[in-house]
């Protein structure tokens, strides 16, 4: 495969807790060059961020992240903070305790108002796939389909695990036809990418593509 292809699904991702201003926009410059789908950053860095790529890259962000633990009021009031501030994706975490204990027009309710509160933008919908039964998963693709959001996501990167093949297969096999599929977290080569592409991933979180891409150029490949 192109890797063109690959980078056009990529959020170039950098969302660790010490990330400086000078390595978010080294983020940004490399997104742009490679043509990435996105940046994906943390929330204190859009508004900064989108003043410095104006409309040359979307500017993601997440919300609620990494545990999914904030009240639904908070992650309504994050979401319509990022937007105002520029954001045109939101990647937000599900309350995964609500999932355990099986409250789920608690989650479907949930995703509805902060995909409200996205105006039109594109939300994704992280599950935390590691933290979960199979059960749970295709649970979470049924809530995902019926709340109009437009990702279901595997994973923050900040768990026990990331995305594998396995739970990219079972998404795609439960999750509606108006639902994309986002893997993310431990994306490790170009071979995986495509993996996850081939398993009907349509967009990739990870920080290793374009360094990836970029090491080869410095090498003259």
């Amino acid at each position: 495969m192109d890797k063109k292809e690959i980078l056009k699904i990529v959020d170039h991702t950098l969302l660790g807790q010490a990330s400086t201003w000078e390595e978010i926009k080294q983020i940004l410059d490399d997104s742009i060059k490679y043509n990435a789908a996105s940046a994906c950053i943390p929330p204190s860095f859009v508004k900064r961020a989108k003043e410095y790529v104006g409309d040359k890259l979307a500017i993601c962000t997440v919300i609620g992240f990494p545990n999914g633990y904030n009240t639904t009021a908070v992650k309504v009031f994050e979401t319509e903070d990022a937007i105002k501030n520029g954001a045109q994706e939101i990647d937000m975490v599900i309350n995964i305790g609500d999932l355990k204990d099986k409250n789920y027009d608690a989650i479907l309710n949930e995703i509805k108002e902060i995909h409200r509160a996205c105006n039109g933008k594109i939300l994704k919908v992280i599950i935390e796939t590691c933290l979960l039964t199979e059960e749970e998963k295709i649970k979470m693709c049924e809530i995902v389909t019926e709340s109009g959001a437009e990702y279901i996501k595997t994973s923050t990167g900040f768990s026990t695990a990331g995305a594998t093949f396995e739970d990219v297969e079972l998404m795609n096999k439960y999750v509606g036809k108006n639902v994309k599929i986002k893997a993310a977290g431990g994306i490790a080569s170009l071979e995986d990418a495509q993996k996850f592409m081939s398993l009907g991933a349509e967009r990739l979180g990870t920080s290793r593509i374009v360094k990836i891409i970029k090491g080869e150029e410095a090498k003259g490949y």
